[in-house]
């Protein structure tokens, strides 16, 4: 094994690096400028290693663009762990639970540059990380991975829908560590621009089959007051709505109080989000929503975020209307981005219907993966 050396990263409550000639002297400045170079190199070993198991960087994001997710302590603890080679830090490894008390499950990730593998750092890590788990009283380890295509022997999802070649390096270390396959997630991509005609058809016919009952409202970045409770409603919707196989993952709690701290996060970084929904005019509460992240530079694709419709208001094509609404709206006020990215589980086929009829084409695909760990007395 490589010499390596491994320690918990910091994350820094900004990217702006301070002047050194402040009133606290040379320090602190210095300090913080470490805990920042620390993170930034922890997202460009993020960013490599997406490249490799993609095929593509268009799945890279900037260190300002992640911070908002690292500094979500309060919902979703996580800790973020770096190994070092030589001085340089060449892996990462993420561990997230959830503050909610009942659950009792770890999302975990472990990501070498492609240089540096082979070298037992991989192993490291992942011993890291379960020992953690285990230290924690969690149940179960979850852990997402891309697959690039190989020829050859394929593992199938038990699912029935999807599956992984069965030679690849990130497939027989998991399965070597005791995981088992639960699901396959598809990454597609809609080719922007796509046809106005063809979009304002699919508005219109989706309109017509969802009936005068139902109305789609627009807004960029943050949520209206009077939908806080009905949007915070529908983020809860996509941790029991959304397929997830066996991975039986525990309910993820939104409130109005969590919905307005992840906005205040969002704010503060560099992306803009595009949500449209549906009101259900008869309630007046919102049947389904759907948003896209969409990155500063016009170079860079955008990503669709989460897509929902509630359970008790699916067949009436909302899917599609909220969907096509959305494309609609980006190539308005936010034209010249190369495409949309998005990732659907393999047995999910209403969705990945909406998205093929408008034109997504399969891209890659990554394995959901879980481990169960004895229970410690």
């Amino acid at each position: 094994m490589t010499d390596v050396t491994l320690e918990r990263v910091a994350i820094p409550s900004h990217l702006d690096h301070p002047s050194a000639d402040n009133d606290r002297g040379v320090t602190e400045p210095m300090k913080t400028a470490a805990i920042q170079t620390a993170f930034t190199e922890t997202v460009e070993v993020r960013n490599a290693v997406a490249a490799d198991g993609y095929g593509t960087d268009e799945l890279s994001l900037t260190p300002a663009e992640l911070l908002p997710v690292w500094l979500d302590q309060e919902y979703e603890p996580k800790q973020l762990f770096a190994a070092r080679v030589d001085g340089r830090i060449v892996a990462r490894a993420t561990f997230q639970t959830r503050a909610a008390a009942a659950d009792d499950m770890a999302w975990v990730d472990v990501q070498v540059h492609p240089q540096y593998r082979n070298r037992g750092i991989g192993t490291a890590l992942a011993d890291h990380l379960e020992h953690l788990a285990t230290e924690r009283r969690r149940g179960a380890i979850v852990v997402y991975a891309a697959s690039r295509a190989a020829a050859g022997q394929r593992l199938e999802s038990p699912t029935g829908f999807g599956s992984v070649p069965a030679a690849n390096a990130e497939v027989r270390f998991l399965l070597g560590r005791g995981y088992r396959l639960e699901q396959v997630e598809r990454l597609s991509r809609l080719v922007l621009p796509v046809s106005t005609a063809m979009i304002d058809h699919r508005f219109d016919e989706s309109a017509g089959r969802a009936g005068a009952d139902f109305r789609v409202h627009q807004w960029t970045g943050r949520t209206p007051d009077r939908w806080l409770d009905d949007m915070a409603l529908l983020f809860t919707r996509m941790s029991t709505d959304a397929p997830s196989a066996g991975l039986k993952e525990p309910e993820d709690i939104w409130t109005r109080q969590r919905l307005i701290d992840y906005e205040d996060r969002v704010e503060a970084g560099p992306k803009k989000y595009l949500v449209s929904v549906v009101e259900h005019l008869p309630s007046a509460r919102l049947a389904g929503m759907t948003e896209l992240g969409v990155p500063a530079e016009l170079a860079r694709p955008v990503f669709q975020n989460d897509t929902i419709v509630l359970t008790e208001h699916r067949g009436r094509r909302l899917g599609m209307l909220l969907k096509v609404a959305n494309i609609r709206n980006l190539q308005s006020i936010a034209p010249g981005h190369p495409s949309i990215l998005t990732f659907n589980a393999e047995e999910n086929r209403h969705m990945l219907d909406v998205n093929e009829a408008i034109g997504f084409v399969s891209m890659g695909f990554e394995g959901a993966w879980k481990k169960q760990l004895a229970p410690q007395a």
